[in-house]
């Protein structure tokens, strides 16, 4: 398994299309929220084939991780702790980053915690799943 930054949003674009609008229905007007252009882009790699991704947007000191996902068959591989460990290399390589943000789905609040998030706030609906805010720091 190797996890790189890309800069082609083609697939990326489609793995997400494929776990959040196809396997979760998520309306794709609430994925493509304008933001990729300006984020930064993991992927995951199986061999030549793209099995995961992630996304990172900064404001301020805070590096903002999502668009998570992995696919059918590479779940449970430790693939998506892998990619968010990922993520936190890439914020504590960027100059001023102190914290790393998401909004977890909820019944994924474990996953994060064993990563070292702790979870904030009200439960809050996102594109008809339920979420809850995790911050951790640097």
């Amino acid at each position: 398994m190797k996890i790189e930054q890309t800069t082609d949003l083609s697939i990326c674009r489609a793995l997400r299309h494929q776990v959040f609008v196809v396997e979760q229905n998520v309306p794709e007007a609430e994925e493509w929220d304008g933001l990729d252009g300006q984020a930064i882009h993991l992927v995951a790699w199986q061999g030549n084939k793209a099995v995961g991704t992630a996304r990172i947007l900064e404001k301020g000191d805070t590096g903002k991780i999502g668009r998570v996902c992995v696919t059918q068959e590479a779940r449970g591989t430790g693939l998506g702790a892998a990619l968010i460990r990922a993520a936190l290399d890439v914020l504590r390589g960027r100059p001023g980053m102190r914290r790393a943000l998401l909004g977890a789905q909820t019944h994924a609040i474990g996953f994060y915690e064993k990563l070292g998030f702790v979870a904030h706030g009200p439960i809050y609906d996102d594109a008809g799943i339920p979420h809850r805010d995790m911050t951790r720091d640097l």
